[in-house]
């Protein structure tokens, strides 16, 4: 089940425009959502704006929505803005304390924790400065890491843990974080602890990379559907 933030202009070669629905509207749909069919894990993406984070904290605090996946989506693929600089602090103080994993890459992890974020050490230092906003545990994705591997960094109160992966040479891969979340909020919702999710999470998103689809003029998808029938 889907609560849409914000319609988009975009394809392959970039997002061109969006339009936000109202903060209000967002919340009543993951209202519906809850007070019916139920949630056991729930992911959030494009957030947009302030008011849509707070409209989305809010209804997660009053649907006491469990096992909450906060992909921090700040900027596209291509690099266009995909939440307000001022929407930066709310998602902060409003959504990280509600979160049960927070999975930024290194550039959203940078943003989240006011640091340089570009090897193996400027993550760990990322991770604990965002673990210190509420989140119960946080994932730097390590898929801009310049040493040829894409290894994550899973940090709780308890310690770490890097999670390894095969970096795969392709450009076609928009919707690699979208992905991962939701494949870790999906195993968390079937009742897999939190280091078992994320390692079937990161094994899902490693084949839907390899099956990625060379579609368009630029940065094609990955293929969430890689092992349907």
């Amino acid at each position: 089940m889907t609560a849409i933030t914000a319609v988009t202009v975009q394809n392959t070669l970039g997002v061109a425009r969006y339009e936000e629905l109202s903060p209000g509207l967002v919340a009543d749909q993951i209202r519906a959502v809850a007070t019916d069919v139920g949630v056991d894990a729930a992911k959030t993406g494009m957030l947009a704006s302030s008011p849509i984070v707070e409209a989305v904290a809010d209804a997660i605090a009053e649907m006491r929505i469990p096992n909450v996946v906060v992909d921090p989506v700040s900027v596209s693929k291509h690099g266009h803005a995909l939440l307000s600089e001022d929407a930066v602090e709310t998602v902060r103080t409003r959504i990280l304390p509600l979160a049960t994993l927070v999975t930024p890459n290194l550039p959203e992890a940078a943003v989240l924790a006011g640091l340089e974020v570009d090897d193996r050490d400027d993550m760990r230092r990322a991770a604990d400065a965002i673990l210190d906003r509420g989140p119960r545990a946080v994932l730097v994705k390590g898929g801009h890491l310049l040493d040829g591997t894409a290894d994550d960094l899973l940090v709780d109160g308890s310690g770490e843990t890097w999670i390894e992966g095969e970096r795969i040479d392709t450009v076609h891969t928009h919707g690699t974080g979208c992905v991962l979340s939701a494949a870790i909020a999906s195993r968390l919702a079937r009742g897999d602890d939190l280091t078992a999710a994320v390692r079937r999470g990161k094994d899902f998103v490693t084949e839907a990379i390899r099956h990625s689809l060379a579609i368009g003029h630029g940065v094609g998808p990955v293929d969430p559907l890689w092992d349907a029938d």
